[in-house]
């Protein structure tokens, strides 16, 4: 896959199935009305997060080297990154839970590249690069609070979904691409938001991933630290919204302490949070991993483990205990007194040891799926993986030896052996057989005609998770988002005020501009008396020169917006006292 993205060692040893997410940052796409968004965002931030955000951000701010002034190339946040062992890559607004999780493993920050409009610059329910360069990069400058992100995303990516978290992700991506696109027809918002709300609300028993991107959730995107009585802001949706962390840190927001109970607490993306969870410090966030982990199939196997890859209609992957991993989509357990005696994989399927294929077992080999039995020899105490050399050939478990071999809950195994393979420890993991038959009581599992019967050996499950055992088994360079983001529209309107925007920061970096602080003014109160953000600056620039009557002037046009336009008044009085604020203090 040709890399068209700016590249470090951290996304060099990327899998080409993350890779396929990435997408180059084009900087000369955005606007002078996007600079002016991220500069008004991040002024706003910093001067009142000072206040309210863990100490970790203002010192991940400089660490990072994200500027106030102007959007964060990925460039040169991967050139600062590397120095802390991160990385960033930007993609195209959300993409599947796994793999964000995946990339937080190998130690990359996933950044939506494209920025809120205008007209949300409070809170875009879409991931923009105000939301992952201002709010994630900056905290993971905190040791402690990036490796609980490196270990989340270890952990994460290995949880099993359910059929219908995919459905749900790719209805809240449309919804979130609809929202913030300009002029969409209510009626589509609505019919978006209707299949958001069915998904929701019909989603049955919530899946380990459901439950998992809780705890991301209420942590990483909207988590507090300290004590519920004087919490401070962490978590990158909050540090983001200029609107949301002001709004958190009021009383009309539940403060709740921390555990894992947040796991079963559910979130709606498109609106304030009405509870938000504190956490004492950075620490107790891994114990609380590491309590949720311990409830994993990743951790638990088992005939639960079992079931829940076959409800996920997906690609998983069961351990066994001799090590053997056994990756497919699997359709079937037979079980026994609450254990699994039989697996079954359909369609393509790799064999693999500690994440390595087994050579010989890949899925040209078993394209057509794979079936084993698991447990122990029915009357027999010791496991086939247990039993030394001798044992072996006092049950004629030998190459060339003609054996039928009856697993507990009525599993027969009945052919000549031809050989087997065992891992670096001796233990036999397969075992091949010609002329095989394997049945369940009167069942047929397998039959001579089809081929060789390569049978896995393991008493039992230890581990199931999501995905394959080797990335490189199975070919995942396959997902296109159904939905795609949507560009600002381009008109004469729009490109006149652009170039008004444009001028407005040459005037402020001091540098030629073809148009007068005054002639701009003239342009944006006269032909868009509707835009405030420009006015905004415009006051700025003449406060710090001293123009009295362009200030005057400036100030009293944005009275008037303020009249036809309620809904911006607390942003306009909030630009406006950060500029007198900031003046004083020179």
């Amino acid at each position: 896959m040709e890399a068209n993205f700016e590249s470090n060692p951290l996304i060099d040893r990327l899998p080409a199935h993350l890779k396929q997410f990435i997408k180059p940052q084009d900087y000369e796409d955005y606007t002078p009305i996007n600079q002016a968004v991220w500069r008004y965002v991040m002024r706003k931030n910093v001067d009142y997060l000072s206040k309210v955000a863990h100490d970790s951000y203002l010192e991940g701010l400089r660490k990072t080297g994200i500027d106030i002034e102007s959007i964060p190339s990925m460039y040169g946040m991967n050139r600062i990154l590397k120095e802390i062992g991160w990385a960033a890559v930007a993609v195209d607004g959300f993409i599947p839970p796994n793999a964000f999780m995946e990339f937080q493993a190998y130690n990359v920050l996933v950044i939506a590249s494209d920025i809120r409009q205008l007209e949300h610059i409070e809170y875009t329910p879409a991931p923009d690069i105000i939301h992952e360069g201002a709010g994630h990069a900056p905290i993971i400058a905190n040791p402690e609070y990036a490796e609980y992100l490196r270990r989340f995303g270890e952990i994460g990516c290995k949880a099993i979904s359910s059929a219908r978290d995919y459905e749900l992700y790719e209805a809240i991506r449309l919804l979130s691409i609809l929202k913030e696109a300009e002029d969409t027809p209510e009626e589509e918002i609505k019919k978006a938001e209707d299949q958001v709300d069915f998904l929701q609300n019909n989603m049955g028993e919530a899946s380990e991933m459901a439950r998992i991107r809780n705890l991301h959730w209420w942590t990483v995107e909207y988590g507090l630290i300290g004590t519920v009585e004087d919490p401070k802001i962490y978590g990158a949706g909050l540090l983001s919204s200029i609107g949301e962390s002001e709004w958190c840190m009021t009383d009309k927001v539940k403060k709740l302490p921390y555990d894992i109970s947040a796991a079963d607490v559910s979130f709606d993306i498109t609106k304030p949070q009405p509870q938000l969870f504190v956490t004492p410090d950075f620490a107790y966030l891994n114990m609380v991993l590491e309590e949720f982990a311990n409830k994993m199939a990743l951790r638990k196997g088992g005939l639960s483990g079992i079931k829940k890859l076959i409800e996920s209609n997906a690609l998983g992957t069961i351990e066994l205990s001799t090590g053997l991993q056994i990756s497919g989509e699997f359709t079937n357990v037979i079980e026994n007194e609450g254990k699994p005696v039989y697996i079954q994989c359909t369609g393509k399927t790799a064999l693999a040891y500690r994440e390595k294929e087994l050579v010989g077992h890949g899925t040209e080999y078993h394209a057509e799926g794979f079936g084993s039995p698991i447990g122990k020899l029915k009357g027999i105490n010791l496991a086939i993986e247990d039993m030394s050399p001798r044992d072996l050939a006092a049950y004629d478990i030998h190459e060339g030896q003609r054996v039928t071999l009856e697993f507990e809950g009525d599993i027969k195994v009945s052919g000549e052996i031809i050989t087997g393979t065992r891992n670096i420890q001796g233990k036999i993991l397969t075992i091949k057989f010609k002329d095989c038959t394997v049945t369940h009581g009167d069942t047929i599992l397998f039959m001579p005609e089809w081929g060789i019967y390569d049978m896995a050996v393991g008493k039992e499950i230890v581990s199931a998770f999501s995905g394959p055992a080797d990335v490189n088994s199975f070919d995942m360079i396959n997902h296109v988002p159904s939905s795609q983001t949507i560009k600002q529209k381009k008109s004469p309107e729009r490109e006149e005020l652009e170039t008004l925007y444009r001028n407005v920061r040459l005037i402020r970096e001091n540098k030629p501009a073809e148009i007068t602080l005054k002639e701009a003014f003239g342009a944006v109160s006269g032909n868009h008396p509707n835009d405030w953000l420009l006015t905004v600056e415009i006051a700025e620039l003449a406060n710090a020169e001293g123009n009295e009557d362009l200030l005057e002037k400036a100030l009293l046009h944005l009275e008037s917006i303020k009249q036809k336009r309620p809904e911006v008044v607390h942003l306009i009085t909030n630009g406006i006292e950060l500029i007198m604020r900031e003046n004083e203090a020179v």
